[in-house]
């Protein structure tokens, strides 16, 4: 090749690769096959428990062809299985944005908005999901998840109990716990 770059499989351009073989790589970096193989790989390791292994492949796959929904929904789905939370929302919100009527991407969309603290937007995505398949029961358990947990920093369930997480506690940065003196003591009782 007059590129100063040796073919990895020892073929010349053009050539049919025997069955069963694996193409060679066409960029440094990047991993053998092409993007639907990337895929295939990608959702195979997913399934098998691998999820930042399958998000590796499948970002090659999401970066080579970008407006595939599947592509992105799967890599949100090692996204999120991984723990990169925000990542897989911002896939899921791509996947929802170019298709509303997904109710997984809208599904997707309210779970990692959750797992990133976004309440209000989880319970929106949420509710989505649970109106397009009311029937779903883990939809249905996330959005009362979500609700619930709105409804508990409202303080919708009254007060907090001694003994409780956050208890006693003063306006936050304060140090000073319920009662206005430092360590709890209250001298009016």
């Amino acid at each position: 090749m007059g590129d100063g770059q040796d073919q990895v499989d020892g073929g010349v351009p053009g050539e049919q690769l025997p069955a069963g073989s694996i193409p060679a790589q066409g960029r440094p970096g990047e991993p053998a096959g092409d993007v639907y193989d990337w895929f295939r790989r990608g959702a195979k390791l997913l399934a098998q428990g691998h999820p930042a292994a399958a998000e590796q492949l499948l970002a090659h796959a999401a970066a080579a062809e970008p407006h595939s929904r599947s592509i992105r929904e799967a890599l949100a789905r090692a996204q999120f299985d991984a723990g990169s939370y925000a990542a897989a929302l911002e896939n899921f919100r791509a996947v929802a944005l170019a298709d509303p009527s997904d109710d997984y991407a809208q599904f997707g969309w309210g779970v990692a908005a959750a797992r990133t603290g976004d309440f209000e937007t989880s319970a929106e995505h949420l509710a989505l999901a649970v109106a397009m398949r009311p029937e779903t029961d883990h939809y249905r358990e996330a959005l009362r998840q979500t609700r619930a947990t709105l409804a508990a920093r409202a303080g919708a369930y009254g007060p907090l109990l001694p003994g409780a997480p956050g208890y006693g506690e003063g306006p936050a940065g304060t140090g000073e716990q319920a009662g206005g003196e430092p360590g709890g003591v209250n001298d009016d009782a």
